[in-house]
C-alpha cells in the first residue's frame, strides 16, 4: 500500500507538469490562430496554464462539490452516517476525518475528492443512504476512505479538473478558428518577402494545434479512465481490510449497480470518482471492462472481492 501511495503522488506531480506544458501549447497555438505575436502568446499561454493547475490541485474539492451540487451533512439528518464514518475512521489509521456531504439525488451512489487526506471529501447520495443498510454504507464509506488513504483523491480530482480544461479549449478552438471562418487575423494576407514564410510557418502551427487539441483531451480521458479502473480494485481490496466484511461491500456493489435510477447532476468530467459509474447506461454486465470504461465491471469487482481470503 505505501508503494502505491508513493507511486500515486508521482503521478499527480507528473500529471500537473504535462497539464502545465500541453495546455501552454494549446493557448500559443489559440493566440497564434487570432494572429497574436509570438511573445504575447507564450505570456498568456503560461499566465492560464500555472495558475489554472495551481487551483486545480489547491480547490479540487471546492471544484467538484461544486460541480455536483453537494451540501455539508448534518448530525440532525445524518447522524447514522456520521457515525458509521467515526467507527471505520479507527480502522483506517487516517488523522483526519473527511468532510462529509450529501447529495439531493435517488441513485445510490458516493464519492471522494480533495488533494490528501487532511483536505479530504466524501459524498453520498440520499439514495444511497435510504437504500443501503448498515453494513453496506460501512462498506462504501470505508471504499471512499481507502480512496483518500491511497492518496487517489488526489490524482483523480486533478485529472478531472484538467481534462475538462483540455475539453473546454479544444471546443474553443473548433468552433471559433475551424468553423469560424478560419484565420480571423489575416495574417496570411500580409505583404512582404518574409509573407510566405510566415504563413507556411503559421499553417504547420495551426496543423499541429488542431492535432494536439484533438488528441490531449482524448488521451487524457483515456489515462483518466485508466487510473480509475485500476484504483477501484485496490479501494475495494483496502475497504475489506478496515471492515473486514467483504459481503457488506459485495451487497453494496450488487445494490447499487442494480438500481434504476438515473443521477440528475452526474457528468462526464466527474463520473471516473464515483464508486460506481453513475450513468446507468455506461455500466456493463460484461467480463471485462473496454478501453473506454471508467470503471470495472461489478461482476470483476465481486469476484475479486470473493476471491480474497
Amino acid at each position: 500500500m505505501f508503494e502505491d501511495i508513493r507511486k500515486n503522488k508521482m503521478k499527480s506531480h507528473l500529471v500537473v507538469g504535462c497539464f502545465i506544458l500541453v495546455i501552454t501549447l494549446i493557448i500559443y497555438y489559440l493566440s497564434i490562430a487570432f494572429d497574436v505575436g509570438a511573445s504575447v502568446a507564450i505570456t498568456f499561454a503560461l499566465a492560464f496554464s500555472i495558475p489554472t493547475a495551481w487551483a486545480s490541485y489547491y480547490f479540487s474539492d471546492k471544484i467538484v462539490i461544486k460541480m455536483t451540487g453537494a451540501k455539508p451533512a448534518t448530525m440532525e439528518e445524518n447522524k447514522r452516517m456520521i457515525q458509521s464514518l467515526e467507527a471505520i475512521m479507527l480502522a483506517s489509521g487516517l488523522t483526519h476525518t473527511p468532510r462529509l456531504y450529501v447529495i439531493n439525488d435517488p441513485q445510490p451512489n458516493a464519492f471522494a475528492t480533495g488533494r490528501n487526506p487532511k483536505n479530504a471529501v466524501i459524498g453520498v447520495t440520499t439514495g444511497l443512504l435510504e437504500k443501503l443498510d448498515h453494513y453496506e454504507l460501512e462498506a462504501v464509506l470505508a471504499h471512499e476512505l481507502a480512496h483518500i488513504k491511497n492518496y487517489d483523491i488526489r490524482l483523480s480530482a486533478i485529472l478531472t479538473v484538467m481534462v475538462g480544461v483540455m475539453v473546454m479549449l479544444s471546443d474553443i478552438y473548433i468552433r471559433t478558428f475551424l468553423w469560424g471562418g478560419g484565420n480571423r487575423g489575416g495574417g496570411n494576407n500580409r505583404s512582404g518577402s518574409g509573407s510566405s514564410g510566415s504563413g507556411k510557418g503559421q499553417a504547420i502551427l495551426m496543423v499541429a494545434g488542431l492535432v494536439l487539441l484533438i488528441i490531449a483531451p482524448i488521451l487524457a480521458r483515456i489515462m483518466k479512465m485508466s487510473v480509475s479502473r485500476r484504483r477501484e480494485f485496490l479501494a475495494d481490496t483496502t475497504a475489506v481490510q478496515f471492515t473486514r466484511n467483504p459481503d457488506g461491500l459485495i451487497s453494496a456493489l450488487q445494490k447499487l449497480d442494480g438500481d434504476p435510477n438515473e443521477m440528475r447532476n452526474a457528468n462526464r468530467a466527474t463520473e471516473n470518482m464515483y464508486i460506481v459509474n453513475p450513468f446507468r447506461n455506461n455500466r456493463s454486465n460484461r467480463k471485462k471492462a473496454c478501453l473506454f470504461s471508467t470503471h470495472p465491471s461489478i461482476p470483476d469487482r465481486v469476484s475479486a472481492l470473493q476471491n480474497l481470503s
